[in-house]
C-alpha cells in the first residue's frame, strides 16, 4: 500500500510539474476565445453598455472596445476593425458554389456562401506564388528558366511562350505569371526561391498556416490538376489581403499589358496582356471600381476568379470557386461587389482626434507622470479605419483616452471610440521602447504597468523564466530517481517472493519422496514377519552373551 501511495504521488508530482507549461497556453487560448465572443456581440451591438465612470471601468470597457474592435475581423491589421456589419440582407443570388466578399482592409466578411468549403483553386494559386516571390525576392533578382520549369509543365495549359535558357527578372517574371498565367513562370520562380515545384509547395502551405488558412492545401505553383491541390473561398481572400499590402503586388495586378523585350536570352519580344476581363475597359465585363484580379480554369476546378475592389473609402475582395463560365465568374463579382458598396461605409473615426488635449484632461495622471508621458512621443493610428454599416451615424461618435499602460508593448492606454455609452474600438497608444526617454520612463518606476494586460514574451529568457527551469527540472530529476527506485524495488520483491516460492516447491518435494520411502519399508516389514523374527531372536541371543561375558 505504501508504495503503491509513493507511486500516486510521483505521478502527481509529474502532473504539477508539467501542468503550468499546458495550462498557460490552454487559459490564452480560452482567453482568446472569450474575446472573439465578445466581439462578435460587440459587432451585433451587444456590446457591455457599463459607462466608464472610474479608471477601473474604463480599463474595462477599452478591454471589450479591443474585443468589439475584432468583431468581424480576421485580419492582423491593428489601425482597421469593422462594427455591426455582419448578417447584412438583400445579398445577390450568384451561381458560383462557393463565394465571399470581404472587407480588405478590417478582413470582415460581409457575404459568404460555402466559403469554409474545399475547393479546386486552379491558375488563381498564383496569388500565394507571387505573394511568396515578392516576400522572399528582390524585384531585381534573375529568374533562369530551365529545361524542367519551361517543359515540365502540361501540354497545351497556359503560357508566356518563355524559352528554355531565359534569364528574366523577377518583376518580368511575375508580370508573366499574373497577367497571363504563365505556368512556367511559376515553375521558374519555385525553382529559383526553394530549388524546386515540391519543396516551393512546403513553403505555400507554411505561408498559408501563417496568415489563418485552415482548408488550403498546395502541392504546386501554378495549380494545374492535383486533387491534393485545394483551398477555401475564406482562405484565398486571406492571401490576396496580404498580397494586396504590398505594392508590387498592386502595381503588376492592376496592369494592362507588360512587354518582356528580346534579350540574349529571351530569343522573342512577348507582350502580355491580363487575362482579367473585369479589369479591362474594352471588355464586356469590365467592372469600373475593380482594381485587380486574376482568373483560373481547369476542367476540375472550374471557373475561378479572385478580384479586389474599392469605392469611397472601402475596399473589398471578391473570391469565386467553381463558376459554371467565365461570363457567370466575372457577373457573380460585379453583383457581389455592387451590393457590398452598397451596404457599408468606411470611417476614419480619429483623424481629428487631440492626444494631447485628452492626455491633459485625464484626471488620474499626476502633472510630474503626464510630463514624463509627453516626453515619450507616443502616437496612434490618425487614420484608424472603421468598417460600419452604410446608414450609420457616424457624426455621433465620441473618443476619449483611458490610460492602460504596458511597458512590455510600450503602449500608454487607449482611445476608446465610443457610439453613446458602447465601447466600439479602442486604438492604443504607444511609444518606441528604444528611445532615451522610454528607457529613463521605464527604468524610474513612473509607469504603472498593468500586467493583466500585458503580452507574454514567450520566447524572451527572464531569470524567473530560468528559476522556474531549473526548479522543474529537479522535480523531475527526483520523480524520475523515486519511480526507479520503486521499480527497483519492487523488482526485488518480485525475486525474493519467487526465490521463496522456489523453496516452498522443493521443499514439498523432498516430503513427497521422504514419504514415499517411509512407506515402502513399512510394507517390506509387514510382509516379512521371519525377517523381522530373527531379527529379534538375533538382538536376545546377543544381549544374552554380552550379560553371560559380563560374569565369566
Amino acid at each position: 500500500m505504501r508504495r503503491l501511495l509513493t507511486l500516486i504521488l510521483a505521478l502527481s508530482m509529474s502532473v504539477s510539474v508539467c501542468l503550468p507549461v499546458h495550462a498557460q497556453y490552454s487559459f490564452q487560448e480560452d482567453a482568446a476565445a472569450e474575446a472573439a465572443t465578445q466581439g462578435e456581440s460587440a459587432a451585433e451591438g451587444e456590446t457591455d453598455t457599463e459607462s466608464a465612470e472610474s479608471d477601473t471601468e474604463s480599463a474595462k470597457a477599452a478591454d471589450n472596445g479591443e474585443n468589439a474592435s475584432a468583431g468581424s475581423s480576421v485580419s492582423d491589421n491593428s489601425s482597421a476593425a469593422a462594427y455591426g456589419v455582419d448578417n447584412l440582407k438583400g445579398a445577390p443570388d450568384i451561381t458560383a458554389e462557393s463565394a465571399i466578399l470581404m472587407d480588405a482592409a478590417s478582413g470582415a466578411v460581409l457575404y459568404g456562401k460555402d466559403e469554409e468549403s474545399k475547393q479546386y483553386p486552379a491558375s488563381i494559386t498564383k496569388v500565394m506564388t507571387a505573394l511568396l516571390a515578392i516576400e522572399n525576392c528582390s524585384m531585381d533578382d534573375i529568374v533562369t528558366f530551365s529545361n524542367e520549369a519551361v517543359n515540365g509543365i502540361e501540354p497545351g495549359s497556359s503560357s508566356a511562350g518563355i524559352n528554355v535558357g531565359a534569364q528574366l527578372t523577377v518583376e518580368d517574371t511575375l508580370y508573366a505569371l499574373m497577367l497571363v498565367s504563365a505556368n512556367e513562370a511559376a515553375s521558374a520562380l519555385a525553382e529559383h526561391i526553394s530549388g524546386s515545384n515540391e519543396a516551393f509547395a512546403e513553403l505555400m502551405n507554411q505561408r498559408a498556416a501563417e496568415l489563418g488558412c485552415t482548408g488550403t492545401h498546395f502541392t504546386n505553383p501554378h495549380g494545374l490538376p492535383d486533387e491534393d491541390h485545394y483551398t477555401t473561398a475564406h482562405d484565398m481572400a486571406l492571401i490576396l489581403q496580404q498580397a494586396m499590402k504590398y505594392d508590387e503586388f498592386r502595381t503588376i495586378a492592376e496592369a494592362d499589358s507588360h512587354t518582356l523585350k528580346k534579350s540574349d536570352t529571351l530569343t522573342d519580344t512577348l507582350e502580355l496582356w491580363n487575362h482579367a476581363k473585369i479589369i479591362r475597359e474594352n471588355s464586356d465585363y469590365y467592372y469600373e471600381y475593380a482594381k485587380g484580379s486574376k482568373t483560373g480554369y481547369t476542367q476540375a476546378a472550374l471557373n475561378t476568379l479572385v478580384t479586389y475592389a474599392g469605392k469611397d473609402n472601402v475596399e473589398l475582395i471578391c473570391v469565386i470557386l467553381k463558376d459554371y463560365g467565365a461570363d457567370s465568374s466575372y457577373y457573380d463579382t460585379t453583383e457581389l461587389f455592387e451590393w457590398g458598396f452598397e451596404k457599408v461605409k468606411g470611417i476614419t473615426p480619429l483623424s481629428s482626434f487631440d492626444l494631447n488635449g485628452a492626455l491633459d484632461a485625464e484626471s488620474s495622471i499626476s502633472d510630474d507622470k503626464l510630463t514624463n508621458i509627453q516626453r515619450l512621443g507616443c502616437t496612434f493610428p490618425s487614420d484608424y479605419y472603421l468598417l460600419v454599416k452604410k446608414d450609420f451615424d457616424d457624426s455621433a461618435l465620441t473618443a476619449s483616452f483611458v490610460l492602460d499602460e504596458d511597458i512590455h508593448a510600450g503602449r500608454i492606454g487607449y482611445i476608446n471610440v465610443l457610439s453613446g455609452e458602447n465601447v466600439i474600438a479602442a486604438v492604443p497608444v504607444t511609444y518606441d521602447m528604444n528611445t532615451e526617454a522610454a528607457q529613463s520612463y521605464v527604468s524610474s518606476g513612473s509607469a504603472d504597468d498593468n500586467l493583466e494586460t500585458a503580452p507574454v514574451d514567450e520566447d524572451r529568457m527572464t531569470p524567473s523564466k530560468i528559476f522556474n527551469y531549473i526548479v522543474r527540472a529537479v522535480v523531475v530529476v527526483i520523480i524520475l530517481a523515486i519511480l526507479i527506485s520503486f521499480l527497483r524495488r519492487r523488482q526485488a520483491e518480485k525475486r525474493r517472493q519467487q526465490r521463496i516460492l522456489e523453496r516452498k516447491k522443493k521443499h514439498a518435494s523432498s516430503n513427497t519422496r521422504n514419504s514415499g520411502s517411509y512407506g515402502a519399508g513399512a510394507g517390506r516389514n509387514a510382509s516379512g514377519k521371519n525377517t523381522a523374527g530373527r531379527t529379534t531372536s538375533g538382538g536376545a541371543s546377543s544381549s544374552r552373551k554380552r550379560r553371560s561375558g559380563k560374569k565369566r
